[in-house]
């Protein structure tokens, strides 16, 4: 398809408004309706961006497994769901897709809150086979749905994931009839990594082989000889029979999971063919599927890792609607990712470990520099914090960049493999905060209160460049486990680099002095801008406040809470994440302790969970912006006099 072609008629998409009339069509017009569903999410994705790439590539899988299942009877789970646009457009809510990932628009997620079609939650890779599984299991525990489908639809590299060869694992092990679709398009969102990666290249299976087999085994299994137990002893041996023959090991045979592949997943009639001949099989399958990222659209077929989420775009040139970072502050990755090179020159311990995010993190900086002392560990952020363990205990320095939500995955890790052994581990957590479209399964709003728990972690949370270069430079010297956040978006300052300085760990410092005021207000992390702004604001209405950046969550900066607790009549803590465990709980527990009366008001994300929409709306909503703040102010002003 090329970029010119996207305004192209949607005629035979605009006739389908669920899954039941998809199965109307005639075979012949699926490649038609694939072609248009492109069209529409190119039209549609260039104005209000989402994730483009992996969409694209899936659109076919999509279109055959709706067509040949009776969803939403039959299940359909979905891993990475950034993968499901075609579905979400195919189940009802194509008229609402322009608007999604915007407040009060669909999710750009599969949830099962917004429709029966989505079955489980899909925001984090590697859990569809686990819950398929659940789901799998219980139809056949349950008089009546034994004969329900349900199918795993695996994308983005996610088969490589600890969780997905756990529920490998156990299924191999459990009578079910779960079928497992391997959405193979050879990446997850920078180029995919790992020796599971070139086995997948490089693995065949012959479709005369599958034939032969199925007759075999229903000619023992009308004779009575192929029962459960001596089934499996069967499979075994045939399966070590192809390997030979082949020469190649099968790992999901060996697992006793059926196998049928690699196909190419844009071939929509084969796809069904394939779909109808494996649809009523018995026991655990995996049909594996070799698709393009970006399929259909030139750009994005040539850089999938660009094009994973491109912004704005111009859909007949491929030219994004970007203007980079000129004469603007930098992204705070960007600095995240410039200083790390900067310290790995000075400093030959500093090593570089991310969980298939270079790119997003900005890592690949270094990667680029000096690969050899960088580590793209794929999606195992478990193993990533494990192995930084491991090069920490020998000498090194690790930082490890993850982003928040995802770091959620390795908290056995952080707690066993680094923070019990006092490692010195520098974990670098991206996207903290309130992190916009992407909506509830990114939000980092967890990361301050389950590491404060933690025994020997210390917690930063710079409020600009200069504070986060000098947190990252200071960590070379500290030998203990080391969190510091930053958010998504844009830092603070054009001309952000500055010479390194040490930093001592536990030091806020106040920023904003004014005589008189009665009020303080304490923040931490990026919501300093918005404290400053209110601060700014309240001071033409003749209200003067005192703002001070803790920059350290743990430990606390108690010169500051003892100095705050004598002067100032009331305390306001300000914070992006969630307020229980956070920095206001921080401060509440300090201030019991040591029988501090001293009015306190605690402004953070409240105990929900929060849905999409703009970083700006959403802070809103939670009332944590400069709003929130001045009416916090004006309201104990106004309850004081």
């Amino acid at each position: 398809m090329n970029s010119s072609d996207y305004h192209a008629p949607t005629s035979l998409l605009d006739k389908v408004n669920s899954p039941s009339d998809l199965r109307k069509l005639e075979l012949e017009q699926l490649p038609r309706l694939c072609e248009e569903i492109r069209h529409f999410l190119i039209s549609n994705l260039s104005i209000n961006p989402g994730h483009f790439a992996s969409s694209m590539g899936a659109v076919d899988i999509i279109v055959a497994l709706h067509y040949v299942f009776d969803t939403p009877s039959d299940r359909l789970v979905w891993d990475v769901g950034h993968q499901a646009y075609a579905h979400k457009i195919l189940t009802g809510r194509r008229e609402l897709f322009p608007k999604q990932r915007t407040l009060g628009g669909i999710s750009g997620f599969p949830s099962p809150l917004e429709s029966p079609y989505d079955t489980f939650i899909a925001g984090h890779a590697g859990n569809s086979i686990s819950a398929a599984l659940g789901m799998a299991v219980a139809d056949m525990a349950t008089p009546g749905r034994e004969k329900r489908k349900t199918v795993a639809i695996v994308g983005d590299a996610s088969i490589s994931g600890g969780l997905a060869f756990e529920g490998l694992n156990n299924a191999s092990n459990h009578p079910n009839n779960l079928l497992i679709i391997l959405n193979d398009n050879d990446m997850s969102i920078d180029n995919n990594v790992g020796a599971l990666h070139s086995y997948l290249s490089d693995l065949t299976t012959s479709a005369g082989y599958n034939r032969w087999r199925n007759r075999m085994a229903g000619y023992f299994r009308k004779k009575g000889f192929l029962t459960e137990n001596r089934k499996r002893a069967i499979i075994r041996f045939s399966n070590s029979l192809k390997s030979l023959i082949s020469k190649k090991q099968n790992i999901f045979e060996g697992l006793n999971i059926r196998y049928f592949g690699p196909f190419d997943g844009h071939d929509v009639i084969k796809i069904v063919k394939i779909l109808r001949d494996i649809k009523e099989m018995e026991g655990p399958r995996l049909l594996h599927l070799c698709t393009v990222k970006g399929k259909g659209y030139q750009p994005a077929e040539e850089s999938p890792t660009i094009w994973h989420a491109p912004g704005k775009f111009n859909p007949d040139t491929g030219e994004r609607l970007y203007s980079g970072s000129d004469g603007k502050p930098p992204l705070w990755q960007e600095v995240f990712g410039e200083t790390l090179v900067e310290l790995a020159k000075t400093d030959d311990r500093v090593m570089g470990i991310t969980a298939a995010m270079p790119t997003g993190t900005s890592m690949i900086q270094m990667l680029n520099e000096m690969p050899e002392r960088t580590f793209d560990v794929g999606i195992s952020e478990g193993h990533a914090v494990t192995f930084a363990g491991g090069l920490a205990s020998a000498g090194k320095k690790p930082f490890v960049a993850i982003y928040s939500s995802f770091l959620q995955r390795a908290y056995d890790n952080i707690i066993h493999d680094v923070a019990i052994q006092g490692l010195p581990v520098t974990f670098c957590i991206d996207r903290a905060g309130l992190v916009g479209e992407d909506g509830v399964t990114h939000h980092g709003l967890f990361d301050m209160s389950y590491l404060r728990c933690i025994p020997g972690m210390i917690i930063a949370a710079p409020a600009d460049e200069e504070t986060l270069r000098n947190v990252m430079f200071s960590s070379l010297n500290v030998n203990a486990p080391l969190a510091i956040r930053y958010p998504r978006g844009r830092a603070t300052k054009p001309d952000w680099k500055s010479p390194f300085a040490e930093i001592k760990i536990g030091k806020g410092k106040r920023v904003r002095t004014r005589d008189g005021a009665k009020i303080a207000i304490l923040s931490l992390g990026p919501s300093l801008q918005e404290a400053l702004t209110a601060a700014s604001r309240l001071e033409e209405k003749d209200i003067r406040v005192d703002v001070f950046d803790m920059v350290w969550l743990k430990p606390l900066d108690e010169e500051i809470l003892r100095f705050a607790a004598e002067l100032y009549e009331s305390i306001i803590t300000i914070e992006d994440g969630a307020v229980v465990g956070g920095l206001g709980s921080a401060i509440d527990e300090w201030m019991s302790a040591n029988d501090v009366k001293t009015r306190h008001i605690s402004l953070g994300v409240s105990d929900k969970w929060i849905g999409h929409g703009s970083v700006e709306q959403l802070k809103s909503i939670c009332r944590i912006d400069a709003d929130a703040i001045m009416d916090c102010v004006i309201g104990l002003n106004a309850a004081k006099s």
